[in-house]
């Protein structure tokens, strides 16, 4: 099984590109949705986060308020560090169940894991390769504002709060670029699906 990381900065585009390599026959998985669901009542991390950023970032039914959660760590180095230590260990405790599953199901698989922070916090080494997700930094911001409904000083905190792009590709085996259209994505995404599948057994040349 090859074992593939998918990053790039938020807003980038990260999403459509797993949906083209799913379609194209890759098994996925989103870390975020994985975070979500670590953070859960019940689960040890919703315990954790509770106990350090206070109950005022809890919704009336008890669950964790993301916005209200995410307005705190985007403000302070230390604060996103602090909930990075909580969930980052469940979220990769998760992954590598979720591999040893594909791996079970399907040893030719190419498994692709989509996590925002993958080389902010070194996880992209425990892949075979690696894929740079990325746009132009401007339509990056516009991308955060339109989807979230963020003002331009939130939306600008958040892109700024991670590495950015140029730094990311220094890490990439492949990259796609998500600036144009849609149309121009998938062509690049197929071509990087053409070029993991030629690392497989049996296949390519």
């Amino acid at each position: 099984m090859l074992k593939v990381g998918l990053t790039g900065g938020i807003a980038t585009g990260k999403t459509y590109v797993v949906s083209v390599l799913r379609e194209l026959g890759c098994e996925a998985i989103d870390a975020d949705l994985v975070a979500h669901q670590v953070i859960e009542p019940g689960r040890p991390a919703y315990h954790d986060i509770v106990a350090h950023f206070g109950r005022e970032v809890l919704n009336e039914d008890g669950t964790i308020n993301r916005a209200a959660l995410g307005a705190i760590v985007f403000t302070g180095k230390s604060h996103r560090e602090k909930l990075n230590s909580i969930v980052h260990p469940r979220v990769y405790e998760a992954q590598a169940e979720w591999l040893a599953e594909v791996a079970q199901r399907d040893p030719d698989a190419i498994a692709i894991i989509d996590a925002a922070l993958m080389i902010e916090t070194g996880s992209y080494r425990r892949f075979d390769k690696l894929i740079v997700v990325y746009c132009d930094p401007e339509l990056q911001v516009k991308r955060l504002m339109e989807r979230n409904r963020f003002t331009r000083e939130q939306a600008v905190a958040r892109t700024s709060a991670q590495l950015p792009s140029e730094e990311k590709l220094k890490f990439a085996d492949y990259s796609i670029n998500t600036s144009n259209s849609f149309e121009d994505t998938r062509q690049q995404a197929e071509k990087v699906y053409a070029e993991l599948r030629k690392l497989q057994p049996g296949e390519g040349p």
